[in-house]
């Protein structure tokens, strides 16, 4: 049985990979979706991530879809008290920035969707500059004190907002973030590493990241000279033509067959490793793509694996 990781200084115990829930409702309709979430969850899997907007983003969609799956398969399989979900409030096309009154109304809708009477971490999904942090936080405060939520976090902020956040929290003795959401993974590194994790570590939250996998770049499926059959194939794409892209696959090909593991959960165990990282998010479309991520939490890299990587992402 897999160690569970304690997230931050919250009281929420989690399995070391977080399921993403982007894919549900969008490249995974909901029979595929609720065999996701099964073998996930057979497997000790106990951590969702989903935000109030998967999938406006896809045709014939409005946002929200995503949640409603995971509520629906909530309802089915009884289990709420054993999973921990996570959802986010800011992008939803109805339910836009960060207002107090928005963030309220947006938790209640996210509610309604999931079919639950709470939300175990509430991300702000994108920091919007224009609204003072005492607005949002205090918002946030309210939603814990009414019970609607456990814990708070944010996703895609600044160092300076997220230090003001914290600092406004301690003053006032309000709920205050116990997670960051950044985007991170072997060829991203600078939007978290630097300042904002410094700010993480110094106030002992716990980094969740997104992206974890490149858009699938870093499971070695794409190659020069290949084409993938991916929604995300663009995205991945990106890293093929650099230097620094190539160096990286060169890497993970060797630590995986040093392993005899898949190059996706070489390059989710690096991240595993870094400083305040709990818990990397990855999603699949498919239960076949599942055992390489879950493996995650069976492999751990040694000191010169770990540098080799972070050498070659440099």
């Amino acid at each position: 049985m897999t160690a569970l990781r304690k997230l931050g200084f919250s009281d929420l115990e989690v399995f070391p990979l977080s399921l993403g829930g982007n894919v549900f409702g969008w490249t995974a309709d909901e029979a595929a979706s609720f065999a996701v979430l099964d073998a996930y969850t057979a497997a000790g899997g106990n951590f969702v991530d989903t935000a109030d907007s998967y999938s406006a983003w896809a045709e014939g969609n409005s946002g929200g879809e995503s949640e409603t799956i995971i509520g629906k398969w909530l309802k089915a399989r009884g289990n709420r008290a054993d999973v921990v979900i996570a959802t986010k409030v800011s992008q939803h096309p109805e339910y836009q920035g960060l207002s107090a009154a928005n963030i309220k109304a947006a938790a209640d809708a996210s509610l309604r969707r999931l079919g639950t009477d709470y939300i175990d971490l509430y991300y702000t999904h994108f920091d919007k500059p224009e609204v003072p942090v005492e607005e949002i936080v205090g918002a946030l405060d309210e939603l814990v004190r009414a019970g609607k939520v456990r814990y708070v976090a944010a996703s895609n902020i600044s160092a300076e907002r997220l230090r003001a956040s914290l600092e406004f929290s301690e003053r006032e003795g309000f709920a205050r973030y116990v997670a960051l959401q950044p985007h991170y993974n072997l060829v991203s590194r600078g939007t978290y590493e630097g300042e904002l994790q410094e700010v993480a570590e110094r106030a002992g939250l716990a980094a969740v990241p997104y992206s974890a996998l490149a858009s699938g770049f870093l499971t070695g499926k794409y190659r020069p000279g290949t084409t993938v059959d991916s929604a995300r194939a663009e995205g991945a794409a990106q890293h093929l033509g650099s230097e620094r892209g190539q160096r990286v696959l060169a890497a993970l090909d060797e630590i995986a067959r040093a392993h005899d593991a898949p190059v996706a959960t070489v390059a989710l165990a690096w991240l595993a490793a870094r400083p305040t990282v709990v818990a990397p998010i990855a999603s699949a479309r498919t239960v076949e793509q599942l055992p390489a991520l879950l493996e995650v939490a069976e492999l751990t890299l040694t000191a010169d694996e770990l540098a080799r990587l972070t050498e070659a992402s440099a």
